[in-house]
This record gives C-alpha cells, structure tokens and sequence, in this order.
C-alpha cells in the first residue's frame, strides 16, 4: 500500500477548505496558490471529492468548494479511500469477496489481513480536524525571540 500524490494532496485541499471556508466558499485557484498545485491536478481531486458528496460546490462570482460537513465528522480513511480506493496491503484483499484461489491454504492471508484492520484502524482514527488540530499544535510551539 503506497498513498499516492492525489490521495496526499486531497488531504491537503480538504485542510485547505476546511481553514479557509469561514470566510465563504473556496476557489481552486486560491487553493493551488497556497497549496502549491496545479490548478489542472486539484481539477481531477476535486471532481472525485464532488462526486462522493465529501464536497459541494457553487458555480457563480460567489462560488467555490465548501465542505459537506463539518472536519470533525470525516476520517482521513474515507477522503483517502475516495481516492485511492481501498488499502489493501495485497490484491487478494481488494474485492469485497476474496477470489485468491489459495485462500484456503494460504499461509500468509491472516497476517496481511491483520496489516489490513491495522491500517484501515489508524487512518480511521484520525479526522480532519485532528489533521488540523495538529498543525496548530505544531504552530503554537514555534517562536523565536
């Protein structure tokens, strides 16, 4: 399981709306200017996140991408599986029912489905607003005299 640049950067656009949507809806080109991305990339994220209902989005002067509820009530696991699909250590795990042929002799099918539960645990663990919460936390602690 390797999270690709999409997956990590959906992370960081939905921070981005999170921080900034008090002020009114967001645009994808002040979103790629302080995120850094190209306007053409967040395009793509952005059409999946819409698509799921993770997002709205407001055509119009006044339009943009707000969230569809609040940071807290989404887990970095369902924006992440949004857009990488599932996590599944293994192929043999990706579908709902597994089709492996050797599943009944297989020796090693526990021990990738426990890595399984345990990744599919911790990114369930963390929500968008802890992601937020933390990089506050790391903020509060950097001052210079």
């Amino acid at each position: 399981m390797r999270i690709s640049t999409k997956g990590r950067y959906a992370l960081r656009m939905m921070i981005d709306i999170a921080e900034h949507g008090d002020k009114g809806r967001v645009t994808i080109k002040d979103i790629s200017e302080r995120q850094e991305i190209s306007i053409k990339y967040l395009e793509q994220i952005v059409l999946n996140l819409k698509r799921s209902g993770l997002l709205r989005s407001v055509r119009g002067s006044s339009g943009g991408y707000e969230l569809a509820k609040k940071p807290a009530q989404y887990t970095v696991g369902e924006i992440l599986r949004v857009i990488e699909g599932k996590l599944a250590p293994v192929a043999c795990l990706e579908d709902e029912i597994n089709q492996c042929r050797r599943k009944k002799i297989c020796k090693t099918l526990s021990f990738w489905e426990g890595l399984y539960k345990v990744i599919d645990g911790y990114i369930d663990s963390f929500t968008l607003q802890d992601l937020i919460n933390s990089e506050e936390a790391d903020d509060a602690g950097d001052y210079s005299i």
